[in-house]
């Protein structure tokens, strides 16, 4: 796409990385500060998005439930597949920018990387299913483990959830690190890795906000 000048057209921004990486808190903070700058735009989220793929979400993260890897990947995509054809695609025609926590990364990095599914296979689906459907830029947060580790368990102090990715082994946990890590290698074009240990929310936040800029978006 050719660049016209930040803010000028909407765009597909997506943000990415692991439990607690700050994700959910950046993609909130950009949505706000595009608003604030009369850029149209929406916030939503995978899985979810939908009242459909909110069910779905259900089910995924229930922790009480258990999913062969491939059961697992089938229900995001279904869900995916409700986000984008009523959510994402609509408000990208309509000239809204779309806000996303959560893509079709988090699937190479959890289904694959993480539970060791064919990456062949996931990229396949997605083109297939999805018609090979990618943001504009994607932010990837990248922690250190022992910062995953922390910030996991002071989260877990205040209320343990019922995320059953939450629950999952250090060592998968690390793998889905690494993965965040070769997909932003991988698509340096498109994804941006941001290093957010020992930094404020104000100042990743701010950080963002100069990327997007830069980037023209």
């Amino acid at each position: 796409m050719e660049k016209q000048g930040y803010l000028s057209r909407s765009a597909f921004i997506t943000f990415e990385g692991c439990e607690c990486s700050g994700k959910s808190t950046q993609s909130k903070l950009l949505y706000k500060w595009l608003g604030s700058n009369n850029k149209p735009a929406i916030l939503t989220k995978e899985p979810g998005g939908t009242e459909t793929a909110e069910e779905l979400r259900h089910i995924i993260l229930n922790k009480d439930k258990r999913l062969d890897p491939r059961s697992e990947l089938m229900l995001l995509l279904a869900a995916r597949i409700e986000h984008v054809r009523d959510i994402i695609l609509p408000a990208l025609k309509d000239g809204t920018t779309v806000v996303c926590d959560r893509f079709a990364d988090s699937s190479m990095a959890y289904q694959s990387y993480g539970h060791g599914l064919p990456a062949a296979f996931v990229k396949l689906l997605h083109k297939n299913l999805l018609n090979d459907i990618q943001p504009a830029i994607t932010f990837v947060l990248d922690i250190k483990f022992d910062t995953f580790g922390r910030r996991l368990a002071e989260k877990h102090s205040k209320d343990p959830g019922n995320d059953r990715y939450e629950s999952f082994s250090e060592d998968f946990h690390k793998k889905v690190m690494h993965g965040f890590r070769e997909i932003a290698k991988q698509n340096a074009k498109r994804c941006i890795l941001i290093d957010a240990n020992n930094k404020s929310i104000q100042e990743i936040h701010q950080e963002i906000i100069t990327l997007v800029q830069e980037n023209a978006i």
